[in-house]
């Protein structure tokens, strides 16, 4: 009989190692479903669609020549750290970033836009 209620135990602890790393798996799908959707909040948006302005105005003066590759090169290279960083503060905020720190992306945005015009 004692023999009967170790082989249960057995069987019982693992269907649950077994059913344990799908629940996680579910768990962290939810969160990679959530955080595409904050990707859209206003904020980042508006961080984020100016980027892309920024992005396409680069190509835009290097085909006319008014920039040279090496300007083009570093000034995307800007922009990306820009991505980056507000990435980062996003993660840090649940998917969102704060008014503070969109101000702050926008002066880093706006420093590299002067320079795309010089």
């Amino acid at each position: 009989m004692i023999r009967n209620l170790l082989i249960a135990a057995g069987i019982a602890s693992l269907s649950f190692a077994a059913i344990a790393p799908a629940t996680a798996s579910a768990a962290t799908t939810t969160k990679k479903h959530e955080s595409r959707w904050d990707r859209h909040h206003p904020r980042r948006d508006e961080v984020n669609d100016r980027l892309a302005n920024q992005n396409r105005r680069i190509h835009e003066e290097r085909k006319e020549g008014d920039l040279t590759k090496a300007q083009a090169r570093a000034l995307h290279k800007d922009d990306r750290q820009i991505r980056q960083e507000e990435r980062d503060m996003a993660s840090q905020n649940g998917g969102h970033i704060t008014r503070t720190e969109q101000r702050t992306l926008n002066q880093q945005e706006n420093a590299v836009s002067k320079k795309i015009g010089e």
